[in-house]
């Protein structure tokens, strides 16, 4: 399969996700500004028209968008991973953390913050509304290991996006110390641990291109 990614975006849980499964998989780095594709030059939009990573080919050469959605494709292709759970209760509380993840954390709160072009009364308006989900994170996580009973895919999205609060100075984890410690926690699992590294260095490269390119 095909991972279509950015270095340190959301696409970043999926590589956890696949670290995690001990899955083969091609890593195709997409350059953000121009949407393309640096293995080869074409442009991400021939593969994804809305330009937004992750994107996922899999081996029938079927394209999948949307974090949530193949974030769960992955745990259910790799079921020995223990990433997914079993149906029922189990799999719902695995879908309302994803959407939790996606819509409260990722695009409520951070994405405005990290927005370089939005205004600071946007980014200030975000940080307003929005921190008490880490109040709510922070309460939740108190006595957990995870999210759920075992590391999930759920997991590896939310490490994830906490992964940006370094990129992020008005939101101070030391606020939150149970989800900081749940970060730690996680940032020394190998899986996590090994993409973080590799994508960082690639975000310096990443950040050396658009100085060269300014």
């Amino acid at each position: 399969m095909d991972l279509y990614f950015s270095p340190l975006a959301c696409s970043m849980a999926t590589r956890v996700a696949l670290y995690e499964a001990g899955a083969d998989a091609n890593y195709l780095e997409v350059d953000s500004p121009s949407k393309t594709v640096l293995k080869d030059g074409s442009d991400f939009r021939a593969v994804n028209p809305i330009g937004l990573v992750p994107t996922l080919r899999t081996d029938e050469g079927v394209v999948l968008t949307e974090n949530a959605a193949i974030l769960q494709y992955v745990a259910d292709s790799f079921p020995q991973s223990g990433l997914g759970t079993s149906a029922g209760i189990d799999r719902t509380r695995l879908h309302q953390w994803l959407c939790f993840i996606g819509t409260e954390l990722h695009k409520g709160l951070f994405v405005p913050v990290l927005d370089r072009k939005a205004p600071q009364e946007t980014k200030a308006y975000a940080l307003e509304k929005n921190l008490s989900r880490l109040d709510y994170l922070d309460n939740y996580l108190k006595g957990r290991e995870f999210l759920l009973d075992h590391f999930t895919v759920a997991d590896a999205y939310l490490v994830t996006v906490i992964n940006w609060t370094m990129a992020t100075p008005p939101i101070d984890l030391a606020k939150w110390p149970n989800v900081k410690a749940y970060y730690e926690r996680l940032k020394a699992r190998p899986s996590v641990a090994k993409a973080i590294a590799e994508e960082f260095e690639l975000y310096k490269h990443e950040l050396a291109r658009r100085k060269a390119a300014a």
